[in-house]
């Protein structure tokens, strides 16, 4: 709000010492941005490679490891497919049939080279999203944001450390899980800026176009909104009735302890602790299941973060005036659902895994700056869904596994 009043009253060219507010904006905003773009290769390969070497060295999965990750998959899955379909009939990037990109102040220096990126793909060119995966120069596509690869690369490199002897193996899992550490305290650090950084991209956008640039904005708000209340109280109710067979309103009680916690902090990780008291105590799921399920779920399993990449994605794609065929769109679900296992369960972490989609569509990471005057709101509301829905995973499967006495008794 402070932003939209600075913005206002400053306009395009206002000016202090000689010095216009704008560019005050523009280079506050720059360095924010350019802060989460240093940390986008480390966070995710550290984050990626500690997750999968965590799953792998428990030894053989094992049944319940293998329904734990299918349900994820498949949440997942399900909440980018609810997310892709929202933004798809809502169309907040296009206002009055014209897309928002001059209402919102959107670049369109490059235009013509970001439609070339991502324009004019055929349902052929699916072949070359799964070549890309591989790379030909590990170091090369980190330098040149290719996430794909160095996305795959880290599953790959998580998986078979804990194939190697035991002594190497824990020397490597060491490492990583330190430059993971480092990662954090890092990420932690620059969204300690983001106020500023949000104040200053939102009061750019304000200055040079007016309370006009709200507009779409609102309708991308609410588009998010009733997306993720479509998975929370549709998807996921309906997995529960049907494959657990419990009633899906014991359930929200259960967890109202841990959505609240989760909504208040918008931190999975930090939530993780209400969760598993809330599972266990409140839902009757064993510490067996819970001990395995929810820690994995705290780390790999972000329906909510999912679905919002999705739509944001989509939502800057539809204001810069480029469709997105089947194969972007294609693309946009599968990084979606690869970034999501390495998202930070931290505030605003997910913005991260935001520049990635971008990157691999084509499309300017600076278009970031659109979604942030509204991503805190929207942060809050998704990490609920991700804690719900990890709450639910380990009541199906609870339930697959013949424990009784889950959700029996309404929750006190």
């Amino acid at each position: 709000m402070l932003a939209v009043l600075v913005g206002h009253l400053t306009g395009p060219d206002g000016a202090l010492f000689g010095i216009r507010f704008l560019d005050i904006y523009s280079f506050l905003g720059t360095m924010f941005l350019n802060a989460l773009k240093m940390i986008i290769v480390p966070l995710i390969v550290s984050s990626i490679i500690t997750g999968i070497a965590g799953i792998g060295g428990r030894g053989t999965v094992g049944r319940l490891g293998w329904k734990t990750l299918l349900y994820y998959f498949s949440t997942s899955l399900l909440a980018i497919l609810v997310g892709l379909l929202a933004v798809n009939i809502m169309q907040p990037g296009i206002v009055d049939g014209e897309p928002a990109k001059d209402i919102v102040a959107l670049d369109e220096t490059d235009l013509s080279s970001i439609e070339e990126r991502v324009a004019g793909k055929g349902a052929g060119d699916v072949v070359e999203i799964f070549i890309r995966m591989i790379p030909t120069n590990i170091v090369a596509a980190a330098a040149e944001g290719q996430m794909l690869g160095l996305i795959f690369f880290s599953l790959l490199f998580g998986y078979f450390m804990t194939r190697i002897e035991e002594r190497r193996s824990k020397l490597l899992l060491d490492f990583w899980q330190g430059i993971f550490s480092v990662m954090m305290k890092i990420t932690d650090w620059v969204m300690l800026f983001a106020p500023l950084g949000v104040f200053a991209l939102v009061a750019k956008v304000v200055a040079v176009t007016g309370f006009e640039a709200f507009r779409p904005l609102l309708v991308f708000f609410f588009t998010v909104l009733g997306a993720l209340a479509v998975h929370m109280l549709i998807t996921l109710p309906l997995l529960l009735r049907f494959i657990a067979r419990v009633d899906p309103r014991r359930q929200f009680s259960a967890m109202s302890p841990a959505m609240l916690t989760a909504f208040s902090t918008a931190s999975s990780s930090a939530t993780l602790p209400v969760t598993l008291d809330c599972v266990e105590k409140r839902a009757g799921v064993s510490n067996r299941t819970t001990s395995f399920v929810l820690p994995l779920g705290a780390t790999v399993n972000m329906d909510g973060t999912a679905l919002y990449e999705c739509v944001a994605a989509m939502f800057i794609a539809q204001a810069y005036g480029i469709e997105l065929g089947f194969v972007t769109q294609f693309t946009v679900v599968l990084v979606a659902l690869l970034t999501s296992i390495g998202v930070a369960g931290i505030p605003a972490a997910s913005l991260v895994a935001i520049t990635i989609i971008l990157t691999t569509i084509g499309l300017p990471v600076e278009a970031v700056g659109l979604i942030l005057a509204v991503d805190r709101v929207l942060d809050m509301c998704r990490t609920s869904v991700n804690v719900f829905s990890d709450s639910c995973g380990a009541v199906l499967i609870g339930r697959t596994e013949g424990e009784q006495g889950i959700l029996e008794k309404p929750a006190t």
